[in-house]
């Protein structure tokens, strides 16, 4: 064992029982954030426009400061740009992270001293948990890599401005340098093909012991290396890889052809990462859900799903939420961020600690009909349905037909096989009948002959990687939608 799986071990066992101590104290480590960020940022215009001075609980806060999507947070955020101090939090932040938005274009978030220790620790800390549970330290003397964007800035007004990634490539920590891959040269190629090419080469003859991305850009890397090398498989160019680090996407969905392609199983972590903030990570590979970040400048706040767009829903804080229910995610962070919805949406599958999964998007669901099917479904049904059928799936999307040329309307998804089953209307049956046991509404529209049952149509090997390249997302931080409430992404990919 090397100096620095040994060290990391000890070190680990101190992290994790620090965080056991927040974890264990979930409403008063919520508390103490709340009074924290209340109390710095009463000078501030925000604070000032909203009557910091005046909180003194939550039921104050939430009579003062309204939830918000980026539109409604925009005014401050442009004064920032412009070069006002003390907008949305003490100073200026120190970085705008750009991301996209849905109907304003370009979105720029703030990311602030304070508030970028999380996006760093948090990471770490996911990986020290690892190790302090399993034992499992080898993988910290060999190479590591995150396909990530460009760590290169640009500059929107005077502050350094970059995607999520590509600003926190200039933050990892002196004693991961010497492993880190790929080259910095390499990192900041813009093209994402040329970049994997590149990347694929540069490591092909090292030892890579842990791999990080989002699970269908890591899939593309993984393809190149098996292309370039002539091997059946990556354990045959990586012997020692044991530990595939990712966030953005459900792995399960992915989950078989990504075993196909290592050759093996290796260890998972799945993270949370989001440009406003770093909201959980899997601190266990015992139990389900991730770890929710609580002692890191984020008071959180839960929106029932189904109230969310009301005139005045329910706002809940940590304390008030229930397990299985899902949730609109609400932050409000020492980056300024105050009643920010950020779009995301949330189900509780433990108490003790407050442990989430993702369950989808507020605003990404297919409900053509009235039956709100969210990603949380379709992503557990295609897991179900590629391990009956023994196939394999690359990517899918899911969509409504409204106006069929005959027939009745119905529910279709664009499915990229690695391997086809081999009835794919049996297939198609499958899908139909998970939906329908885990949505009653779809039930209820199928068997009152609203709808007909599914169709799986097959796209062409690249469909999806040839629609985010036209769109200018390909790679990164990006990924295609589970499913739509329209026919904008499934009618490219049918070209």
């Amino acid at each position: 064992m090397g100096i620095k799986a040994a060290l990391s071990k000890p070190f680990a066992r101190i992290v994790k029982k620090r965080i056991e101590k927040w974890a264990s104290q979930a409403s008063l480590t919520q508390e103490k954030v709340f009074q924290d960020l209340i109390k710095k940022a009463k000078k501030t215009q925000f604070g000032k426009d909203h009557d910091f001075n005046n909180i003194r609980s939550y039921e104050d806060f939430k009579k003062r400061v309204p939830v918000r999507d980026y539109e409604g947070l925009k005014d401050y955020v442009e004064k920032i740009v412009a070069g006002e101090k003390d907008v949305l939090w003490p100073g200026q932040p120190i970085y705008l992270c750009k991301t996209s938005g849905t109907t304003s274009g370009a979105k720029y978030i703030p990311l602030t001293k304070e508030s970028m220790p999380n996006h760093i620790h948090s990471a770490r800390n996911a990986i020290l948990c690892y190790i302090a549970e399993t034992g499992k330290a080898d993988f910290v003397n060999g190479k590591m890599i995150f396909l990530q964007g460009s760590p290169v800035l640009d500059k929107k007004g005077a502050i350094p401005m970059g995607r999520l990634s590509g600003i926190v490539a200039n933050h990892v920590p002196a004693y991961l340098q010497k492993n880190r891959m790929p080259s910095y040269e390499t990192n900041c190629i813009e093209d994402w093909e040329t970049k994997v090419e590149a990347i694929s080469n540069e490591t092909i003859k090292e030892d890579m012991t842990l791999i990080s991305g989002i699970p269908s850009w890591v899939q593309m890397y993984f393809e190149k290396l098996i292309e370039l090398s002539g091997k059946n498989s990556v354990k045959d160019i990586f012997p020692n890889f044991d530990l595939f680090i990712y966030g953005g996407v459900n792995l399960d969905p992915y989950r078989a052809n990504f075993d196909k392609l290592v050759g093996k199983k290796v260890d998972t972590i799945e993270l949370y990462p989001a440009s406003e903030g770093f909201i959980a990570f899997q601190d266990s590979q015992k139990e389900e859900g991730l770890l929710l970040v609580l002692n890191k400048g984020i008071f959180y706040e839960f929106i029932p799903a189904d109230e969310y767009f009301n005139e005045s829903p329910t706002r809940l804080k940590i304390d008030q939420v229930e397990l299985g229910v899902n949730y609109a995610i609400i932050l409000n962070t020492n980056a300024g961020l105050w009643g920010y919805s950020i779009g995301d949406t949330v189900k509780f599958v433990s108490k003790d600690p407050y442990r989430i999964i993702v369950s989808g998007r507020i605003k990404h669901f297919t409900s053509a009909f009235g039956e709100h099917v969210i990603a949380e479904e379709v992503e557990s049904t295609m897991t179900k349905a590629v391990t009956e059928f023994s196939c394999s799936v690359s990517e899918f999307h899911l969509a409504p037909q409204v106006n069929p040329k005959e027939g009745l309307p119905y529910h279709e998804w664009l499915v990229e096989f690695e391997q086809e089953p081999e009835d794919l209307e049996e297939f198609a049956q499958f899908i139909d009948h998970e939906m329908q046991r885990k949505n009653i509404y779809y039930k209820d529209l199928i068997e009152g002959s609203v709808l007909r049952t599914a169709v799986v149509r097959s796209v062409k090997i690249g469909a999806f990687n040839a629609y985010m390249k036209s769109q200018g997302k390909l790679g990164g931080q990006n990924k295609v939608p589970r499913l739509a409430n329209d026919r904008k992404i499934a009618d490219a990919l049918l070209k």
